[in-house]
């Protein structure tokens, strides 16, 4: 019989669909390690803002300031995570069996209240493994899953080959995938994660234990929505950005092309210093990683200005005369992107990523044809047309502040898709999903 949420609406009863949520938050770390760790954090503080009790289950501290300034719940088991861990075989094994997060996770659901409590899982390939399914499972909680990257469906994260640097086709557990190293490291590292996925979809059940997912992009559901198991309801919901309106740039013929994020191969960073190169300019990269030597070996007329904190990008962006983003993989939402647009700079975009969507070919930036030098070469030669610039500055701007991502926005879409889970289709969902409750009622003794 499916759960009664909606109450008799006299004044001696109140109406569960404005009744405070409960949301556990599962993530790897409870600080802040990228753009995954910020939107899971963010939509914590909206939340809390909006008044519903949102708390933070996490494996690897310390515990962002943020969190604790807003006064948001937090659990952290102070562990290592897989790349912090000194020992190789412990991290290997917590990777794919994450014990004691389990134990602690499955306290947490079951001491709260059933009527109106979520599970929102963002993360889990980083420290917590599959582990967390088990407590999630027998909790009987609806449970919602944001695709940030694709642990979810590839044993390596990316659909990405880091060895030969592009784009990987294979089906994932495949003949072929068994037999491709495409880790970024090494071929044992590769058969590693592909035992954790293995055991992610075949023991855990993971996939399963999700009535919902949301997308973060029409791109990426493009890309998901035949992995997916059939029985979810598959939302989109935009990433909250964090960019302040400083209205229409007044000097956007001023400044440099730059880059801006992490400087590695599937972001296409060596792309853009050849093809500047070819154009004969000089390209400017803020960030740091593992082509920086490389890039500065081959490129040494390359400005490296290395990483600058949240506030020193946003400036350097809004400086800047166009912001290019030549990843070569598939990006889920690239927040960069939209900062830049919200601060009125145009954007060259590669056409094989999630951020061609917020740029309009020609009037808020430009295409290039992904891991085309001479096509990205071409591309910011236009940005040598002053015109063109100053005309694409400010119908960038324009475009973002039309339908801004706004943290209050994007926690008001989410809080719509919890409280429809709560209020119907869940339980028949989870219904089709119930093998992996049983499973584990079966199990749960020898994991």
């Amino acid at each position: 019989m499916a759960r009664v949420i909606a109450i008799h609406s006299s004044g001696n009863w109140r109406c569960m669909a404005d009744a405070p949520l409960t949301v556990v938050i599962c993530f790897d770390h409870a600080s802040i390690t990228g753009g995954q760790a910020k939107v899971a954090f963010d939509s914590a503080v909206g939340l809390k803002r909006q008044g519903h009790r949102p708390i933070i289950f996490a494996a690897v501290g310390p515990i962002a300031p943020q969190l604790a300034e807003a006064g948001i719940e937090t659990i952290c088991l102070d562990q290592d995570d897989l790349i912090g861990n000194p020992s190789k075989l412990a991290a290997a094994v917590q990777g794919i069996w994450n014990g004691p997060a389990a134990k602690a996770l499955d306290a947490l659901l079951q001491r709260l209240p059933r009527e109106n409590t979520i599970v929102h899982v963002h993360g889990w390939a980083k420290a917590l493994s599959p582990s967390i399914a088990g407590p999630i499972a027998r909790s009987g909680l609806p449970a919602v899953y944001s695709i940030h990257e694709y642990f979810q469906f590839c044993p390596n994260g990316g659909f990405y080959n880091y060895q030969r640097r592009h784009i990987c086709h294979l089906t994932p557990l495949s003949a072929a995938c068994w037999a491709t190293n495409c880790d970024s490291r090494n071929y044992l590292r590769k058969l590693w994660r592909n035992v954790r996925l293995l055991t992610a979809k075949r023991i855990a059940h993971l996939p399963d234990i999700f009535s919902n997912y949301i997308a973060i992009s029409g791109f990426q559901e493009d890309i998901v929505a035949p992995l997916v198991p059939k029985h979810v309801t598959l939302h989109r919901v935009s990433n909250p950005v964090s960019v302040p309106d400083l209205g229409p740039k007044p000097d956007p013929l001023s400044g440099e092309v730059i880059f801006v994020g992490r400087l590695s191969p599937e972001k296409g960073t060596l792309l853009f210093a050849e093809a500047a190169r070819r154009i004969g300019m000089i390209p400017t990269f803020i960030g740091d990683g593992p082509v920086t030597a490389e890039l500065a070996a081959k490129y040494p007329e390359a400005r490296l200005l290395g990483w600058r904190d949240p506030a020193g990008v946003q400036s350097a962006m809004r400086a800047a005369r166009a912001l290019v983003f030549p990843s070569i993989w598939y990006e889920g939402q690239p927040l960069t992107v939209l900062e830049a647009k919200g601060l009125g700079v145009p954007i060259i975009v590669s056409d094989a990523c999630a951020g061609r969507e917020e740029v309009e070919d020609g009037v808020t930036g430009l295409w290039f044809k992904s891991q085309d030098v001479d096509d990205l070469a071409r591309a910011l030669a236009v940005t040598r047309d002053d015109l063109k610039i100053a005309a694409m500055s400010k119908a960038a701007y324009a475009a973002y502040w039309r339908d801004p991502s706004t943290l209050d926005a994007h926690v008001g879409r989410i809080t719509r898709i919890y409280r429809g889970m709560i209020a119907g289709g869940t339980e028949a969902k989870r219904a089709v999903a119930g093998h992996a409750t049983s499973a584990w009622s079966a199990r749960a003794a020898s994991l």
